[in-house]
């Protein structure tokens, strides 16, 4: 059955131009005279408004329209006429086209919203935000072609749902949609699951079994978490994709298949390729067409539409009265930041209808994790740390840093000792003093007879003191005020000069990779 246009005709000449060319595309097209109604047409899918928003009519079909599950509207303008954003929001006008028109562009336009409309029907993809407006404008203009698709975003933004909305608008929307989670499959049966197995081909393999690419034959495949898979299956993906071909775990017959492949990932796929961890020519073979969903908290002004729609859907679902959403819970459920995305926000109004139908949410019914983020606040995450695979073990690091602690203990334990020795001279000097016990530097064991010998002049002392221990180039020298990071610096000074600036030697006398060392010694700017 053809779509359904509505045409108003309160400016006649265009009216009739719009009615021949989208008859011309096998579009129905039904002329409203002023008075009538949409409601006295059944099955429309669009309205053309020729008159621009400036009559009654005009805004009478709007709100009509906005009612009927909001039916896509284009508004002929004068070209000095405004269509700012904020007058499209309110009317619920989906675009505006300025006088003159050009018939053709008016019914791409108008193809283009219809299908965005029974995307929304099939798939539950909703938003009027810029940024939900190019995404279902990329669905509709990938959707009629073979090409693979990559789709990104945070999880619980609908990858999925763009995934089933591309194959519900293609030439393959009656063959199989096969959806598979890569992560949630081991890796021991990924393969057999994807490309199935013959019997007997591995311990439990009882008959023969068709894989995802079988049973998705001329039909669309998305597997979900791409970025997941082992790079053995990443190999043999790669080829299905190029050869069209595979041939089932312990097989010997290849097979022929026609599948249009879709993955989705909320990892970034060009840092898992930098790093080794995903094939680069398969990243550029999944991602000839991309499409990329934004978080819920940056199309906030979406929300209402999505509280809207899935408490219609929840209220169907268990058979439950709708409820309504106060101002004032509708500002916090908008300030909210959602890190679950859309996932989140419908798990919420599912519970919020099961809970309290048929009543008005206010603000107290709100989870107080929600309630209480107030606009500006930040939350607190625990960070992902990328270990360099060079960089010592945490135990080592740990001894590392604790030798320092307990040299910068000694050497305060030292400099107190010897003002202790100073103010009592009758004490005897010697290693007694000191109960026998050498004092550990970094690099040798440093005699206590040597650190009591006494200098001529007690203001000397200490800087004499300095003095010797700067000369020995396997010595670390604590004074008050020094940071560990100075610390740090003056024991890769002392370990590079020790082993005349051999950086490896260096590196592992100090317990650390040698990229971690180049790192450090860029980072404290020490000349080599």
């Amino acid at each position: 059955m053809p779509e359904r246009v509505l045409i108003t005709t309160v400016d006649l000449e265009p009216a009739v131009r719009l009615r021949d060319a989208f008859e011309a595309e096998d579009f129905a097209v039904e002329l409203l005279t002023p008075g009538e109604r949409i409601a006295d047409v059944p099955d429309a899918a669009l309205l053309i408004l020729t008159g621009g928003l400036d009559q009654k009519q005009a805004r009478r079909l709007a709100r009509e329209a906005a009612e009927l599950d909001r039916l896509p509207i284009i508004a002929l303008v004068d070209a000095q006429g405004t269509a700012t954003e904020d007058l499209r929001f309110r009317l619920g006008v989906s675009d505006f086209v300025a006088k003159p028109i050009d018939p053709a562009d008016v019914v791409l336009i108008g193809r283009r919203l219809v299908q965005r409309r029974f995307l929304r029907s099939v798939t539950g993809i909703v938003g009027e935000t810029n940024a939900m407006r190019e995404v279902t404008e990329r669905v509709v203009q990938i959707a009629p072609v073979n090409s693979t698709v990559l789709v990104t975003g945070e999880s619980g933004t609908g990858k999925e749902r763009v995934a089933r909305g591309i194959h519900a608008l293609s030439q393959r929307r009656h063959k199989p949609f096969i959806a598979a989670n890569v992560a949630a499959l081991p890796e021991t049966l990924l393969e057999s699951e994807l490309f199935g197995h013959e019997k007997g081909s591995f311990t439990g393999a009882v008959g023969q079994r068709k894989g995802y690419f079988e049973l998705a034959h001329r039909g669309t495949l998305f597997l979900d978490e791409i970025g997941e898979m082992p790079h053995a299956t990443q190999a043999k993906l790669l080829r299905v994709l190029e050869e069209r071909e595979f041939m089932r775990v312990g097989g010997e017959v290849s097979i022929q298949v026609d599948v249009r492949v879709i993955t989705a990932t909320n990892q970034n796929l060009r840092y898992l390729v930098d790093a080794g961890r995903f094939r680069r020519d398969l990243y550029y073979r999944l991602n000839v067409l991309h499409i990329d969903l934004p978080p819920l908290r940056e199309r906030r002004a979406d929300i209402p539409l999505l509280i809207e729609s899935f408490i219609v859907q929840a209220s169907k679902e268990h058979d439950r009265p709708q409820v309504t959403i106060s101002p004032e819970a509708m500002g916090i459920l908008q300030q909210y930041d959602w890190p679950g995305n859309v996932r989140e926000l419908k798990n919420l109004i599912e519970s919020m209808v099961v809970l309290a139908p048929g009543r008005v949410i206010m603000p107290p019914d709100i989870p107080g994790e929600i309630r209480t983020l107030t606009p500006g606040s930040t939350r607190l995450l625990p960070a992902p740390i990328i270990r360099d695979e060079n960089a010592p073990a945490p135990e080592l690091e740990f001894i590392f840093r604790t030798l320092i602690q307990m040299r910068i203990d000694v050497d305060d334990l030292r400099r107190q000792f010897e003002d202790y020795r100073h103010m009592h001279p009758e004490l005897p000097g010697g290693v007694s003093a000191y109960g026998g016990v050498p004092l550990v530097t970094a690099g040798r064991s440093l005699d206590t007879t040597v650190m009591n010998e006494r200098p001529k002049e007690r203001g000397d002392e200490v800087a004499g003191s300095e003095a010797e221990l700067a000369d020995e180039a396997s010595v670390v020298v604590f004074r008050p005020g020094v940071t560990i990071q100075e610390m740090e610096k003056d024991a890769i000074l002392a370990a590079l000069k020790t082993v005349a600036g051999n950086r490896r030697k260096a590196a592992e006398m100090l317990g650390m990779g040698e990229r971690t060392l180049y790192r450090k010694i860029k980072e404290y700017g020490i000349p080599l």
